[in-house]
């Protein structure tokens, strides 16, 4: 497997939400982007998205020219040094995908899935080299948020690994090493246990979705950014920790399943933004407004 070079070819498989994003960054650090997706539609509708958020960012929009639909998975991958995979959270697609991937790429060519939760072997399994197999899970929005897990399995080789972590930390981005391939690696596992309990209070009447929300975002929510929850368990003493924990961990919710209360409000077609009413009611006016706000942070983040 050769080392990853300064300008290298990328191929993108998916042009949805996470999948033109991926291809944004990887363009503006100056590499050549060919990005496919079976839909036309989102396909052809690639370069004007990544164009308007290059414009919005302040970005050099120049990074475009880099950009190449490719009308199949042959020639997005022909010649590429790097392929990431960001189609939807289904594992047969992935699976039959990276088949097609490995079948008309190079032979030197490291593969990556963006899955945000399946585990990168089951994903992996049946490619006939392992070894330059591995998942690098970004963050939405891509072009905002500096995180990339990259994931290893029993059979990735170091130099994936490491070449990976160089490459995107190369691009600008902040890429950690996940050490054991695990559902959810590292951040979604943390992201869902808050979540976890955050449903469980609701479920037990203990407080409304708002409160919840509230609490969160005007407490410890407001230090995250600067303070991780293991650094701060070390700055109030891990002797306090522990003897917190031992009265609060057995009252919180530990089901190895999806609360009843979620399956419910699903069942009953509530599903958040797309209709209107989740957690919490939300108009159209309410849905723009929330966007805007996290956008708005990002950028200033990002800045």
């Amino acid at each position: 497997m050769t080392v990853l070079p300064a300008n290298a070819r990328i191929a993108v498989i998916g042009a949805g939400l996470m999948g033109h994003g991926i291809a944004q960054v990887f363009a503006l650090a100056g590499h050549e982007v060919r990005i496919h997706d079976s839909v036309k539609a989102a396909r052809d509708g690639a370069k004007s998205r990544i164009l308007a958020n290059l414009q919005d960012l302040g970005d050099d929009p120049s990074a475009i020219e880099r950009v190449h639909p490719a009308a199949d998975i042959a020639g997005a991958v022909r010649d590429a040094h790097f392929v990431v995979e960001a189609v939807l959270e289904d594992l047969p697609l992935k699976q039959r995908i990276f088949a097609e991937i490995e079948q008309h790429a190079p032979a030197d060519a490291i593969f990556a899935s963006n899955t945000s939760v399946i585990p990168i072997t089951s994903i992996m399994a049946a490619l006939r080299d392992r070894t330059r197999a591995l998942g690098t899970h970004w963050w939405n929005p891509p072009y905002l948020v500096p995180l990339v897990e990259v994931i290893g399995t029993q059979w990735t080789s170091q130099v994936a690994i490491d070449d990976t972590m160089a490459f995107h930390k190369a691009a600008g981005k902040m890429p950690v090493h996940v050490k054991k391939d695990v559902a959810g690696f590292v951040g979604n596992r943390l992201q869902h246990a808050l979540w976890r309990e955050a449903i469980a209070l609701v479920e037990h009447d203990i407080c409304d979705a708002e409160t919840v929300d509230t609490v969160i975002k005007a407490s410890f929510g407001r230090r995250l950014a600067v303070l991780g929850p293991l650094e701060n368990a070390d700055l109030v003493g891990t002797d306090l920790t522990l003897a917190i924990h031992r009265t609060v961990l057995p009252a919180i919710d530990s089901r190895p399943a999806a609360s009843p209360y979620l399956e419910n409000i699903v069942a009953e077609g509530k599903l958040g933004f797309k209709t209107g009413r989740g957690f919490r009611n939300w108009t159209a006016e309410d849905q723009t407004a929330l966007r805007a706000k996290v956008t708005q942070h990002l950028k200033k983040l990002r800045s």
